[in-house]
């Protein structure tokens, strides 16, 4: 399906024309059909020659009504202009105008009505020339009469060559769905209506409407129910557990993928923005919400919006003058904007923004580091791949963070070296880091993670003193390798508390139980001096064999049981052979 909205001067035909396409009533409601004029927003579809299906917009043409005439324009793709041959190019032709050129649209038709009464030369010439200033240039012309019928294959055939033109939607992309319209259908409860532009709705999905979650119960596109509807569409969403007081036009129901925002920075298109009031109106989707502009630069502002809208970066909306008939288009480019303190931010700010639509790569080097998921609320996809879970880091932040990491380690250890390596939740810290994975994936060659620490090269290394009683120790225990020492010899040496401990992390001393300590490797040693002995053997037999005490043979057959190299069979044990 295509979506297309008409646009033009009020009672130019845009109505009868949408009837004479579609032999649908595009007028709602009663007023509108008595008066003869469109107040709120009509739909209407049909088939094209080639098959294709297109739903249209009817938008109100008088200019108390442009509010809902944005609503409608705003989230459609293109647009049928339409002109009538005995009137000519009128005020509220150059205002649609103007508002669909503000709004980024950029495929257009243009249709000059009421043929049958005019002819339309001079119509169809000044309107082509006032469409081909704009984004939307030279466009097909049609002429038509929705009275006679005359013209209306070609205008068919045209739409057809409109529609191929149109870009293929992104049935992947996140759902924004900018509600038109809410009403209530008995037994079911609340429904909105909207233009799917990019993205896929299913039922049972959970969605959110202006940030709060919701179900949705059913789906109808072009009154047909259906399970999964995907863009471009005109889709109707029965909502479950929303009552219709809950549901405004201009809210938008929309995937995760967004940022609810209520602050943006913005490039504006068409005016200066010392030319702006400092109070217009925002239009983006059916929104329209009434912001604060600020300007940053000559075509750069930031708007504080009087309620948070979900956006993208790159997002294109329309700022209106509510008390004059101008309009001014704007781009999206951050939806997170840092805060302007100090003096000057504010033209630091405006040459910030001069390089245009930040990519992925842009926003990196501004946030250092970022979250995959953040970056896709920004309406950006990721670009590289994630230096730790689900985080992104600019390459030149993350060398730092590296360098800053080893600097930090190297402090550590030169102020404190018998308790050698920095936590990593300590580092984590020092370095402001909000995930401690980032400390894990920092913690590369030379640096090493070990029992919670990240260690330096040198964390191997022992004071002095402790390397030397370490020393003195290994002469005592390479003589009886299971003679642990008792507490008198280890604080006669000096290897206590925090040394002993320093020694044990530095690898030069294996720790069997607390006041046990042995040499490195000593334990594979018993083991294999033990699968000498008959099997099983009790501890006694253990004991002489290793010809050591009761005190360390116990905890030694225990740390030999942990590591899988004997088993206990109730007080006797036996060595496990290789690959047991």
């Amino acid at each position: 399906m295509h979506v297309i909205a008409t646009a033009g001067h009020v009672d130019h035909g845009k109505s009868t024309l949408v009837r004479a396409l579609t032999g649908m009533e595009p007028d709602r409601w009663a007023e509108e059909r008595r008066r003869g004029m469109t107040i709120g927003l009509g739909y209407a579809w049909t088939t094209l020659p080639s098959g294709d299906r297109i739903a249209l917009v009817d938008v109100p043409g008088h200019e108390r009504f442009v509010t809902t005439m944005l609503a409608g324009v705003g989230p459609v793709p293109a647009v049928m202009f339409v002109i009538a041959a005995d009137e000519g190019w009128m005020p509220q032709s150059a205002e649609h105008l103007a508002a669909i050129d503000a709004l980024g649209v950029r495929h257009g038709l243009l249709v000059v009505t009421r043929a049958d009464l005019a002819d339309p030369a001079a119509a169809r010439d000044e309107a082509a020339a006032e469409i081909a200033r704009t984004g939307l240039g030279r466009v097909e012309t049609v002429t038509v009469s929705g009275a006679t019928g005359a013209g209306l294959p070609a205008l068919r055939d045209a739409l057809d060559r409109l529609v191929a033109r149109l870009p293929a939607p992104d049935a992947t992309a996140p759902v924004r769905v900018w509600v038109d319209r809410a009403f209530t259908i008995k037994g079911s409860g609340t429904v909105v209506t909207g233009t799917l532009p990019a993205g896929t709705i299913r039922v049972g999905a959970e969605l959110r409407l202006d940030g709060r979650p919701v179900r949705v119960r059913a789906l109808q596109t072009l009154k047909e129910t259906a399970e999964t509807v995907s863009a471009v569409s005109r889709v109707a969403i029965n909502l479950r557990g929303v009552d219709r007081d809950e549901v405004a036009r201009g809210m938008a129901l929309t995937s995760d993928e967004w940022t609810v925002t209520d602050l943006v920075d913005v490039r504006v298109h068409g005016a200066e923005t010392s030319s702006l009031p400092r109070e217009p109106v925002l239009h983006v989707g059916s929104a329209a919400v009434p912001v604060r502009l600020r300007p940053l630069g000559e075509d750069t502002a930031r708007l504080a919006l009087t309620r948070p809208l979900p956006l993208h970066i790159g997002d294109r909306a329309l700022l209106r003058d509510p008390g004059a008939r101008r309009v001014a288009g704007v781009t999206v480019l951050d939806v997170r904007p840092p805060a302007l303190r100090r003096r000057g931010a504010a033209a630091d700010r405006a040459r910030e923004l001069a390089a245009g639509v930040p990519d992925a790569e842009a926003l990196l080097r501004r946030y250092g580091l970022i979250r995959v998921p953040d970056l896709l609320a920004m309406g950006v996809a990721a670009e590289a791949e994630p230096v730790a879970g689900d985080w992104l880091a600019d390459p030149e932040r993350w060398a730092e963070l590296r360098r800053m990491l080893a600097e930090a380690v190297e402090r550590h250890d030169a102020a404190d070296p018998l308790d050698p390596g920095l936590p990593v939740e300590a580092a984590r810290a020092l370095l402001d880091l909000p995930d401690r994975r980032l400390v894990d994936a920092l913690a590369r060659p030379p640096l090493r993670l070990e029992g919670g620490r990240v260690r330096g090269p040198a964390a191997a290394s022992l004071p002095a003193p402790v390397a030397g009683a370490v020393r003195r120790l290994r002469d005592d225990l390479e003589k009886e390798p299971f003679r642990a020492p008792e507490a008198g010899r280890l604080a006669e040496l000096g290897l206590t508390g925090r040394a002993l401990a320093a020694a044990v992390r530095a690898g030069v001393l294996l720790k069997i139980a607390d006041g046990v300590v042995l040499l490195p490797g000593a334990d594979t040693d018993a083991a294999r001096l033990l699968a000498g002995l008959p099997q099983p053997f009790t501890v006694s037999e253990a004991r002489r064999a290793l010809g050591t005490s009761r005190r360390v043979a116990v905890p030694l057959l225990e740390h030999l049981d942990r590591r899988g190299l004997t088993e206990r069979t109730g007080d006797r044990r036996r060595v496990r052979p290789i690959g047991d």
